[in-house]
């Protein structure tokens, strides 16, 4: 809380003075309801606009990870009079069409955690290669301080397609380069605890040493994977919840590298009334930041 409230300072400063009239229609568009992590993102958006007031604030997500779900809610923002659209695409080409249909209707589109391939005011997210560059500089610290320099690692993805997991796997990977162990080809259970489960049950079959994974879903399965076979092996992970904290409690779960969402909201939020009161004028890529969630920090 104290690290948000440092933050909302900052983007208070950094949005001093900006004003609009009338009210003004805002979608957030996620790429499910499952995660805590959408809950927390909607949560700072909330928050901006009881600072900002004036804006008519809806969050829509699909049920489930998935492309043509996610399209139809844009279509429908759309349809709905939508004057901004703050969007966490699933995956970065699949909505391009709709997006481009949403900014020819007049459509402002931002950006929080993860960007599509087309053009936007600003994106708010995290450096996702640089994070996933320290979750392998987490996971090869880990194995050496149990002695182990070698091995097979498994990477739990969503899918090839969702551009802020395959950055982070590619920071994970370039991470790995040199170490001595062995990375297996990425399996993806698309964000699905239990399917996630069972690919890092089946990585700890074929032998793995420690096992990655890439978003909220990915990294709960896998840290239960871990905790059903007696905690043998390292497990790295992506995103702050409940059950990814007892898992890191309980020695599940070596770490876990926790985004700002709340803070990705809270400044896509106010980027858009900012935007709609005469032309948003910060940064187009804004990091939101990460930090390392260990034990000893819980």
């Amino acid at each position: 809380m104290k690290k948000f409230a440092l933050a909302a300072l900052m983007v208070a400063a950094l949005f001093a003075g900006s004003a609009y009239a009338g009210q003004i229609k805002v979608f957030l568009v996620t790429m499910d309801q499952m995660d805590q992590h959408w809950n927390n993102v909607d949560a700072g958006c909330r928050k901006a606009v009881s600072e900002l007031g004036g804006i008519d604030y809806t969050w829509m997500a699909p049920d489930a990870k998935d492309d043509n779900k996610q399209i139809e809610i844009i279509n429908n923002t759309v349809a709905a009079g939508a004057d901004v659209l703050l969007l966490a695409a699933n995956g970065p080409d699949a909505v391009t069409m709709a997006l481009r249909e949403a900014a020819d209707a007049g459509v402002k589109i931002l950006y929080v955690d993860s960007p599509a391939n087309f053009p936007s005011v600003a994106t708010f997210s995290t450096n996702n290669k640089a994070a996933g560059h320290t979750a392998g500089v987490e996971m090869v610290k880990a194995l050496k301080a149990k002695g182990i320099a070698s091995g097979k690692i498994g990477i739990v993805n969503i899918n090839a397609a969702t551009q802020s997991t395959v950055d982070r796997e590619a920071g994970f990977r370039e991470a790995l380069e040199g170490q001595g162990y062995e990375l297996l080809p990425t399996q993806y259970g698309e964000g699905d605890v239990l399917k996630s489960r069972e690919i890092a049950a089946n990585f700890i079959v074929q032998g793995c040493v420690g096992i990655f994974g890439c978003n909220e879903g990915a990294t709960t399965g896998t840290g239960n994977a871990i905790q059903e076979d007696g905690n043998r092996i390292i497990g790295v992970g992506f995103d702050n919840s409940d059950s990814i904290r007892n898992l890191i409690r309980g020695g599940s779960l070596v770490c876990a590298m926790v985004q700002n969402p709340d803070v990705m909201g809270y400044m896509g939020m106010k980027a858009a009334a900012e935007e709609m009161s005469g032309g948003y004028k910060g940064e187009k890529g804004v990091d939101t930041g990460v930090t390392v969630m260990t034990k000893d920090k819980l």
